[in-house]
């Protein structure tokens, strides 16, 4: 018989299901560029592949920094935090011990003024405790511009690629865009399309898997509702092709 431990595996090396994983999410892409490549190897929309490619190793480091403690930050800010109560215990107790309370009026002043300390002091505390969220959300937030701006550059590869020129050609002219002439390479020419959006999106949601930020998931939520408006359009076209091969 074999030793049982022979055929144990950690969890930790098991594909996990459960959650989007970067690495997977790149080799995806880069199979993607390659049938790309294969199929149309003087297109732009390879290139457009590569741009993307390079966004989602950045997509990668950013997800690093997000799920990393910035332990310098945080010290920084405890430290802060740490004196500035400190300050503020302090001066009570001065202000205790040096001032003789006469009257109701005199009490109310007091009391107005440590209400104030209070205050100005719980704005500076949450300032200084939401500085490591504030700068994760601002690196997130610049990859999802990136990945915004891609999507649009893969709707306008798509744009000129109609369906209706195949169903009734009309003569070219000089300011024509060059067409895809048969309707298999057009269809999966829209197909690449869908998938590069789809990838977008899905690049998008890495930010989120472990970042639960308001702002960044309004963001990416944006992106994952215009990728999908943006699929919608490419499959009218896929369609109007299936028909016209029926």
């Amino acid at each position: 018989m074999g030793n049982p431990a022979d055929s144990y595996q950690p969890a930790s090396t098991a594909p996990s299901y459960r959650a989007l994983d970067e690495a997977k999410i790149v080799e995806t892409l880069e199979r993607l560029r390659n049938r790309i490549g294969e199929r149309f190897p003087h297109s732009g929309l390879r290139r457009v592949a590569e741009e993307l490619i390079a966004v989602a190793r950045d997509v990668s480091e950013v997800v690093d920094y997000i799920r990393t403690p910035n332990w310098p930050i945080r010290a920084a800010a405890g430290l802060a935090i740490l004196a500035m109560i400190a300050v503020l215990l302090a001066g009570l107790t001065t202000l205790q011990l040096s001032t003789s309370v006469r009257g109701m009026g005199e009490l109310i002043q007091l009391f107005e003024a440590a209400i104030n300390d209070i205050v100005f002091l719980g704005i500076a505390v949450y300032f200084l405790i939401t500085i490591e969220r504030r700068l994760k959300r601002r690196r997130a937030l610049g990859v999802i511009h990136q990945l915004r701006s891609l999507a649009h550059v893969v709707d306008m590869h798509q744009l000129t690629k109609d369906p209706e020129q195949l169903m009734s050609p009309e003569p070219s002219t000089e300011s024509s865009p060059e067409r895809i002439t048969t309707p298999a390479k057009l269809g999966r020419y829209l197909d690449y399309c869908s998938e590069l959006l789809s990838v977008t999106s899905k690049l998008a949601a890495l930010l989120v898997q472990y970042f639960n930020d308001e702002v960044v998931l309004g963001a990416v939520d944006e992106i994952e509702g215009l990728t999908t408006g943006l699929q919608g359009k490419i499959w009218q076209k896929i369609r109007l092709l299936e028909r016209a091969e029926v």
